[in-house]
């Protein structure tokens, strides 16, 4: 038996028994648990109506954000149960094993949100004429099939070291991915000429902030779980899941991303200042 305690939860894996994790939230973790409820449930459903809004125009680019959104749901619904103070082993076992499955989608429709954004700037003739919502739709559901594969064996009670080792599977295989796209993307530029230079800083600001919410979000969790060191280690473990409670705040910024309008001007000007500096470098020199 291995028995953890992070996150300000105890966990007690034993592959024959019917422990699992249970909360036992002090102060702090449960007001910022709160405060993420508060505010991410309500702009999470305000930002798929949106985002819906905008697919019944034959618009197929937010159907990754709206499932990457519902994602997020999920996992404020585990909060909201964990918030809640269960007594119910059985229907806290359920509920843990739902955040899972939300958490490991999360990350899929990550990966699906940075290469439709990719194929928008790299193959921009391949993606005008195969972006259908058909498409889109099939690839979600085997986005929402893929995590059962790190679920399934958690409901069996699988041996905890092969679960430790699926997980962090599924989390480290998008590092390479978001590299890719982000490298491509920037490489493919100068050439995407039917793309208009609003969009194409919207594109290249989404890439960067997806792998900026991969890295410092997920990647933690990564290392805890490979790491036996670092699940010995109390204060990274806590900031570890804190972090991961957070994904659903940070997925919100995307959204923004999507939207035309204050974010063009913020990314206009943050190039500008990059092309005033280098001026002034090359002046100087």
């Amino acid at each position: 038996m291995e028995s953890n305690n992070y996150s300000n939860v105890t966990f007690n894996y034993n592959s024959t028994s019917d422990d699992i994790p249970y909360n036992i939230e002090p102060n702090i973790p449960y007001v910022m648990t709160c405060v993420i409820i508060s505010f991410g449930l309500p702009l999470t459903l305000a930002a798929i109506y949106s985002l819906y809004s905008q697919v019944q125009n034959n618009n197929v680019a937010p159907i990754y954000i709206i499932n990457l959104l519902i994602s997020d749901i999920i996992q404020l619904c585990y909060m909201i149960f964990l918030v809640a103070n269960p007594v119910d082993w059985k229907i806290y076992k359920i509920f843990f094993y739902i955040y899972c499955f939300g958490g490991v989608s999360s990350v899929g429709f990550m990966v699906c949100v940075a290469l439709e954004r990719y194929l928008l700037i790299a193959w921009p003739l391949w993606y005008r004429f195969r972006r259908t919502i058909k498409i889109s739709l099939a690839v979600c559901v085997v986005v929402w099939t893929l995590p059962l594969v790190f679920v399934l064996p958690f409901y069996f009670q699988v041996e905890i070291k092969v679960l430790k080792t699926i997980f962090a599977v599924f989390l480290l295989v998008p590092l390479p991915l978001f590299i890719f796209f982000l490298g491509g993307t920037l490489k493919s530029l100068s050439s995407a000429i039917s793309v208009s230079s609003d969009e194409k800083r919207r594109i290249v600001g989404m890439l960067v902030l997806v792998l900026l919410i991969y890295t410092l979000l997920f990647l933690p969790s990564i290392i805890w779980f490979l790491v036996g060191e670092a699940r010995d280690n109390y204060t990274f473990s806590d900031l570890t899941f804190m972090l991961l409670k957070l994904s659903p705040l940070a997925d919100l910024i995307l959204y923004v991303f999507m939207r035309k309008g204050a974010i063009d001007k913020l990314l206009a000007s943050l190039c500008c200042c990059r092309m005033d500096s280098d001026d002034n470098s090359r002046s100087s020199a």
